[in-house]
């Protein structure tokens, strides 16, 4: 067997794991990370970017479809076709453009990429079977577990044949005329309403009694609520899977206790995901556990000296930005520099139609933490740049204490209201007060208004409502 050593050594290589590898060949740490399938890891290449390129394709080819029957801004088209094929094809080409541009960065920061498995033999030894079979020891003075996260199956119900994840559904060799998707969260919402303006007929069944149910905010999710009314998508809200029945129909218990069956040609499953824990050696760690995921501290330490963990492997929130965070900041204290990651707020965002972001405190969490708060929110239906992209539902909520107005939390739904959230955790971050966002002038027309004019209303100085 081959061996080498390294300073650090990192397990995986998505978002997490490369930003933490070349932000410590920026430092000069000697760094080998290990992949063992492409760069970039869930986020780049079956999750965050293929999903959004996915849900473009629908959006433009539902915008296609409702300009063929007329449309108030008088354009017209021929009835529109997609060739789904080729909508892959694009996907991946963007998805590959994106891994290359990792692996060169990489190469430009002197870190060594070693494509294989890896397994752990203890705190500072790793054993990699190599893409090529050629078995390499490697050995370091500190480890980083970037290992990610993996979609949770249903035991009763496990991935294969007509039942897919998140994986499949974003690579279609041909669009089911019938998706029944398991779960109305983030995952299983953003996949089902592309999967119907895309032209599929999709059923959702949920075990809670709304949707979104991560968030406990009917405000905030009221209008995706009506959007899936609108585009037709069936909801099966406090209904449980009992499983398949012979002819392929997924079997639905009701609330009531009634049971009945809806035909699928495919159905996602979109219950959550779990950190990647097995198959690695991890357990010859002995590491302390919060649940499945490994603890950390405030600076991503694990219970053992010089191994650390980052991303989804150390628990929610399992955003890709918080990973990234985290390995540039782990890079950073091993470099000597003076880190914690205390974050003040940390952007999530469903891509959903509308869109939903929400960052810091929500007017129900402000409460229950015995800040006294005022809470506004201006509608996208009062605000011009809305009206002319069409978009005039939803709206921009901020919540800041009463005492002194400090801000403690955003929430926006709305038509390309991501865009919105860098605002939002930036105010929260740098400490702004309602004054702050109030006095300073934001562009007209733009969606970023309503910021503006929220923090106003909280003011009672609100301009235009």
């Amino acid at each position: 067997m081959k061996t080498q050593s390294t300073t650090l050594l990192v397990i995986g290589g998505g978002p997490g794991g490369y930003v933490a590898a070349i932000r410590a060949g920026q430092l000069g740490i000697p760094t080998v990370l290990v992949e063992c399938g492409a760069l970039g890891g869930t986020c780049l290449n079956i999750g965050c970017i293929p999903s959004k390129a996915l849900i473009h394709a629908a959006d433009e080819f539902e915008k296609a479809r409702h300009y063929a029957d007329g449309s108030a801004l008088g354009i017209h088209v021929e009835a529109p076709r997609i060739d789904i094929a080729q909508t892959v094809r694009w996907k991946d080409a963007i998805v590959a453009r994106l891994t290359g541009g990792v692996g060169a960065l990489l190469r430009k920061r002197g870190v060594q990429v070693v494509q294989g498995w890896a397994t752990l033999v203890d705190g500072k030894t790793v054993d990699v079977v190599t893409a090529q079979g050629e078995p390499l020891r490697i050995q370091c003075e500190h480890l980083l577990l970037a290992t990610g996260s993996l979609p949770v199956e249903l035991p009763f119900m496990p991935f294969g044949g007509t039942v897919i994840s998140s994986t499949e559904a974003l690579a279609p060799s041909e669009l089911p005329r019938r998706l029944v998707v398991v779960g109305a969260g983030y995952i299983g919402l953003e996949m089902g309403i592309a999967y119907r303006k895309l032209g599929a007929e999709v059923a959702v069944v949920e075990a809670l009694p709304r949707v979104l149910p991560a968030y406990d905010d009917e405000e905030l999710t009221r209008p995706v609520l009506g959007s899936l009314k609108r585009l037709g998508v069936v909801l099966h809200l406090g209904c449980t899977v009992q499983g398949l029945d012979p002819a392929g129909a997924v079997r639905v218990r009701s609330a009531s206790a009634d049971e009945f069956a809806l035909p699928a040609d495919k159905v996602l499953v979109a219950v959550g995901r779990r950190p990647r824990t097995e198959g690695f050696g991890l357990e010859s760690l002995r590491l302390d556990l919060a649940g499945r995921a490994v603890r950390v501290d405030d600076q991503c330490r694990t219970s053992m000296r010089n191994v650390w963990a980052i991303g989804d492997i150390a628990g929610e929130p399992m955003l890709a930005h918080r990973a990234m965070a985290q390995g540039e900041l782990v890079a950073e204290v091993i470099a000597g520099h003076k880190r914690h990651f205390a974050p003040a707020a940390i952007p999530a965002i469903c891509f959903t139609d509308p869109e939903v972001v929400t960052v810091g405190l929500s007017p129900d969490q402000a409460q229950a933490a015995g800040i006294e708060c005022t809470v506004a929110s201006f509608p996208f239906s009062a605000n011009g740049r809305a009206m002319t992209i069409e978009s005039n539902d939803g709206f921009v909520r901020v919540v800041a204490r009463r005492d002194n107005h400090l801000i403690v939390g955003w929430q926006a739904v709305g038509r390309a209201v991501s865009e919105l959230s860098t605002a939002f955790s930036q105010s929260i971050e740098m400490g702004a007060r309602l004054e702050d966002i109030a006095g300073t002038i934001h562009a007209h027309p733009t969606l970023g208004e309503a910021v503006q004019e929220a923090a106003l209303r909280a003011l009672g100085q609100a301009l235009h409502i």
